[in-house]
């Protein structure tokens, strides 16, 4: 059986060299390998490539068969590491709730255990006949959320 572990030995001085970070390896009963990284910049195909002959160079296909595959974090993902909401810090993400409601926001911060959120909503103004759209900045726990992914936009 194929370890996490063994694998993040052999490609995390590549990620770091690289300016990339590991978001998620999986090794199933079978031992098919899914590593999944993500970069502050951009993750290029050759960097897939490379961690895969990193692997490849590392594990004996003799004593062990394996499936490989490698890839980055997909924009329809929900963030799996800090890492994730950190990069998109000033960008617009989707958040669910574990309460089952779901936000729009700018996600103006992020700590190891709770994201700020910016945005707006119709709230009713003391004085005023309508209600009037207000700027909201606000804290929530990483506990309080089912998921955060990238918001995108087609419009």
């Amino acid at each position: 059986m194929i370890h996490k572990e063994s694998i993040v030995n052999l490609i995390e001085s590549y990620l770091a060299e690289n300016s990339l970070f590991l978001v998620d390896i999986k090794v199933s009963s079978e031992n098919d390998i899914e590593i999944t990284i993500e970069s502050t910049e951009v993750v290029d195909i050759r960097n897939c490539a490379d961690i895969s002959k990193i692997v490849e160079s590392g594990l004996d296909r003799d004593l062990e068969d394996y499936s490989l595959t490698v890839s980055s974090a997909g924009l329809d993902q929900p963030f799996k590491v800090f890492r994730q909401y950190q990069k998109f810090i000033g960008k617009e993400v989707e958040v669910v709730f574990k309460n089952g409601t779901k936000q729009t926001a700018i996600l103006s911060g992020a700590e190891e255990d709770k994201i700020e959120l910016s945005f707006s909503r119709l709230e009713k103004v003391e004085g005023k006949k309508k209600r009037e759209r207000v700027e909201i900045c606000q804290f929530f726990t990483l506990e309080e959320i089912k998921s955060t992914k990238p918001f995108i936009n087609f419009r």
